[in-house]
């Protein structure tokens, strides 16, 4: 969600190496690729919803009803929708019961969009209260670890849920101190994205010099290294890239 599509655009194109094109959506929408594969989309309508300028990760749902239902059913909120749009998809904007706002769209999605597949987001954190608990929450409303095709598999792994899809990690659930209901990115129950880029250093320089900030120390692993910035509209992301030196990890 963005303010101003272009501005959005001329940010990103130049941070991550995105090309735009139209959605199916309307004229607010716009899809991000990168070497011709779908990577994030940016809808500028954070000032018509009233809402937050924010990267969301939105999962695939068989019914935007029935998962409606589950998120009521335990305690989750619902902030918009289910919505129908006329690309014949139906999406609803939403919150775990500690806060954490994610989305959820029923249609057609193209297999280039599964994050920690080719040039799609690297992978997703979520920092909540108990990662144990939400990650019950989550495998009852999106049918995670039930076995059925597509679906993922759930590891609880040093202190942490991993999620993978085909074996590949997507997504981890981090358990830390938050405060449900805090107005600070830093402390509140949310989910956070990952894009990897072929070289940091010059993707953060670009982001600050087109009015972004870095908000972290760069961390780094045996495989990558990490910075965590804001946009010019103080949407929270991270930027990701293999590590080319060899090294094992310092930070």
């Amino acid at each position: 969600m963005a303010r101003d599509l272009g501005a959005a655009q001329r940010f990103y194109g130049e941070v991550a190496g995105w090309r735009f094109r139209p959605a199916r959506l309307g004229e607010a929408f716009s899809v991000a690729e990168l070497d011709g594969m779908p990577v994030a989309g940016i809808g500028a309508l954070a000032g018509d919803l009233a809402v937050a300028v924010a990267w969301t990760p939105y999962f695939a749902v068989d019914d935007a009803d029935v998962a409606v239902d589950r998120i009521r059913e335990r305690s989750g909120t619902i902030a918009v929708g289910p919505v129908s749009f006329e690309s014949g998809g139906r999406g609803a904007l939403v919150a775990d019961r500690d806060g954490a706002v994610f989305g959820i769209w029923e249609g057609q999605v193209s297999s280039g969009w599964r994050v920690g597949s080719g040039q799609a987001p690297a992978w997703l954190e979520l920092r909540t209260r108990d990662a144990f608990e939400s990650a019950i929450f989550y495998g009852e409303v999106l049918e995670w670890a039930t076995g059925r095709a597509g679906c993922c598999e759930v590891a609880y792994e040093e202190e942490r849920v991993v999620l993978r899809q085909e074996g590949e990690p997507v997504a981890r659930l981090d358990s830390g101190p938050v405060e449900p209901g805090s107005y600070s990115p830093y402390t509140r129950p949310r989910w956070h994205v990952h894009f990897r880029v072929p070289a940091l250093e010059p993707a953060v320089e670009a982001a600050v010099a087109l009015g972004g900030r870095t908000v972290s120390e760069t961390g780094t692993s045996a495989t990558e290294r990490w910075v965590s910035l804001r946009d010019p509209d103080g949407a929270l992301f991270t930027l990701t890239s293999f590590r080319t030196d060899g090294g094992g990890a310092d930070g």
